[in-house]
């Protein structure tokens, strides 16, 4: 979708212009379409767009925080929650910041699929329906109750 691309272009661009480094060089040129070469960011702030708001685009940025507490706080000072990728070797440590994120959906050590038989939801201003699963299922039908008594005599 072009307009969300160029959504993500500017939240590039604005983090670039506020001291956020690059680290992919466009492999193509922008062609101002809906195709985005995908960009890594370092040296991002929470106030960037590129932070705060939901991008749908090849985006990433990293940010270095002191502490487990300060990355949950970080996540869910947010309007949005739809999903969250944690990267660890620990997987207890993993459900606990899990357990305490705002989000729909949590992965850990990947992003980058869906399981049909597991909800895919969000929450805050993502969303509150969910898709896949019987979940998902109930969310695109209508269910129709009949309440029926036999007549007697």
């Amino acid at each position: 979708n072009v307009r969300f691309a160029g959504e993500v272009r500017g939240q590039i661009a604005e983090a670039v212009e506020a001291g956020a480094v690059t680290h992919i060089d466009p492999f193509a040129e922008d062609d101002g379409g809906a195709y985005l070469t995908p960009q890594i960011l370092t040296g991002v702030t929470h106030d960037m767009r590129v932070m705060r708001e939901e991008s749908f685009g090849p985006v990433v940025g990293i940010m270095k925080v002191a502490s487990d507490d300060e990355a949950v706080a970080l996540m869910n000072d947010s309007d949005f929650g739809l999903t969250a990728s944690l990267w660890t070797r620990d997987v207890e440590r993993a459900q606990r910041v899990g357990d305490r994120i705002e989000t729909g959906t949590v992965f850990m050590n990947r992003a980058d699929y869906l399981d049909p038989g597991l909800c895919w939801t969000g929450c805050k201003d993502t969303g509150r329906g969910g898709g896949l699963s019987v979940i998902g299922y109930h969310n695109l039908t209508r269910p129709k109750s009949y309440h029926l008594k036999k007549v007697t005599g």
